[in-house]
C-alpha cells in the first residue's frame, strides 16, 4: 500500500530552496505542499508567475496542489482532523532517527534555514525525527535534507 504524503514548509526563506523542494516532492508523488509564513510562492504578490521559482522547480509547481497559509497552527490542525501524523524534520533532544513511518498518511514539516521547525509545529508533532549526520557539518540544507527525508519515509 502506498502512502500518501504532504509537506508543509514552515517560514523557508529562500526560493531556490522552495522551487527545489517542490522539484523534489513531485518526484516523490507529494500530494499537496503547504506554504507558510515568509515561505516564497510560485507566485508574486500580483499572482504573476515568478520565473527564480520555476527556474529551479522546472515545472513542478504547476503540477503540484500547493496552498499559502500564514498559521501552521491550523494547517496542522486541520491534517491531524484528516488522520495525518504529523512528522518534525529538525535537530532536537526529543527527535528520533529518521526512519520510515507505521502511517498510511504523513505529513512533513521542514522549517527555516536558521531558526528550524517552529515551536508550535514541534508542539503538534506525532514525531520529531532528525538525519544522522556522519561528517563534522551539522546540518544539510533545507531542501537536501527533505529529499533524504521523502525517500525513508516513503519506503
Amino acid at each position: 500500500m502506498s502512502k500518501t504524503c504532504v509537506l508543509v514548509l514552515d517560514n523557508i526563506r529562500s526560493v531556490e530552496n522552495t522551487g527545489s523542494i517542490f522539484r523534489t516532492a513531485e518526484g516523490f508523488g507529494v500530494k499537496k505542499l503547504y506554504l507558510i509564513g515568509t515561505t516564497p510562492t510560485p507566485l508574486d504578490r500580483f499572482g504573476r508567475k515568478r520565473s527564480d521559482f520555476a527556474k529551479v522547480s522546472l515545472g513542478a509547481e504547476e503540477i503540484l496542489d500547493w496552498k499559502y497559509a500564514e498559521d501552521i497552527k491550523e494547517v496542522l490542525e486541520e491534517l491531524m482532523s484528516q488522520g495525518f501524523k504529523i512528522i518534525s524534520l529538525e535537530q532536537h533532544p526529543k527527535a528520533n532517527k529518521l526512519k520510515s513511518q507505521e502511517a498510511d498518511k504523513l505529513c512533513l514539516v521542514v522549517g527555516n534555514e536558521v531558526k528550524g521547525v517552529s515551536k508550535e509545529a514541534l508542539e503538534l508533532s506525532h514525531n520529531i525525527v532528525e538525519i544522522e549526520m556522519m561528517g563534522e557539518k551539522e546540518s544539510l540544507n533545507v531542501s537536501v535534507a527533505t529529499g533524504i527525508a521523502l525517500f525513508e519515509l516513503l519506503k
